[in-house]
């Protein structure tokens, strides 16, 4: 897909090439094209026509393991963070939407910060993103959604480019909600995203000043690195959700799959950029 071609379906995406793809698209929404988190079938529109030139000619993502995405019913989509921007976020929603075994639309959760931003709030609630908070998350997996967590939350995609691939601290709310709603969780591993922009630490005071979670220095330049995303498959966890240890234990061994994930797809990937 051409440039052209990328900001026609950004401008004008009712005669892009999505019509007929999205006419078979299952989705839970009402008479007015949304459902009850903001999610529009029209509004993913340029999510999935932009989407396809990063995903395929950008990025040139790899797939690997989309059969262990459940068709329907409620998941968890448990992927490191990395990148800066949620570049990686949006590669992952892109394969989980097209997924020739089963094409749905994932639940993502962002940060706090999100809904300040004028423009993007609106455009993400639309493609499927949500505040990051427990109650939200327990709804949308009651009501059978697939939901993506970053469990590393910004500490993930504001780590210096010397770490990457080194996962940070995981949160434990993820798994508090697995099992509460007894959700399967589907861990991701992706490799490709943290050589995509290059972070040489994080500026402190910038960071109290502007509130935001980080404030990296950047080379403000998106590199389109070879990007392989590795699923693997559904883990399924019972126990006592108030007992903190077995709660950290479960985490520890989602956190172990995803490292393993990751460095699978890294042998996979014969180079940065190939």
């Amino acid at each position: 897909m051409a440039l052209k071609d990328i900001i026609k379906n950004i401008v004008n995406p009712e005669k892009s090439e999505v019509d007929e793809f999205l006419t078979r698209f299952p989705n839970k929404v009402g008479s007015y094209g949304y459902d009850p988190w903001g999610f529009n079938i029209n509004g993913i529109k340029p999510f999935v026509g932009a989407g396809k030139f990063f995903y395929e000619n950008f990025f040139r993502v790899e797939t690997l393991g989309l059969e262990n995405i459940p068709p329907s019913g409620r998941c968890l989509i448990i992927a490191n963070h990395s990148g800066q921007l949620p570049i990686d976020a949006t590669m992952l929603g892109y394969a989980i939407v097209t997924n020739k075994y089963g094409p749905r639309a994932p639940k993502g959760m962002y940060e706090r910060f999100i809904p300040k931003l004028p423009f993007f709030s609106s455009m993400f609630s639309q493609w499927g993103g949500t505040v990051g908070d427990p109650d939200n998350c327990i709804k949308m997996l009651q009501n059978d959604e697939a939901v993506i967590v970053f469990p590393e939350g910004a500490r993930g995609i504001s780590k210096p480019f010397k770490k990457r691939y080194q996962l940070q601290r995981f949160g434990l709310g993820f798994m508090h909600m697995a099992l509460q709603t007894k959700s399967p969780i589907i861990p991701v591993g992706m490799v490709g995203f943290e050589e995509s922009m290059i972070n040489f630490g994080n500026m402190d005071y910038i960071q109290r000043l502007i509130k935001f979670p980080a404030a990296p220095m950047l080379i403000p330049f998106v590199f389109p690195t070879k990007v392989i995303i590795n699923i693997g498959k559904p883990m399924y966890f019972e126990g006592d959700s108030s007992r903190e240890y077995q709660v950290q234990a479960m985490v520890n061994d989602v956190k172990r799959e995803i490292e393993r994930l990751i460095d699978e797809g890294k042998e996979k990937r014969k180079s940065i950029f190939g």
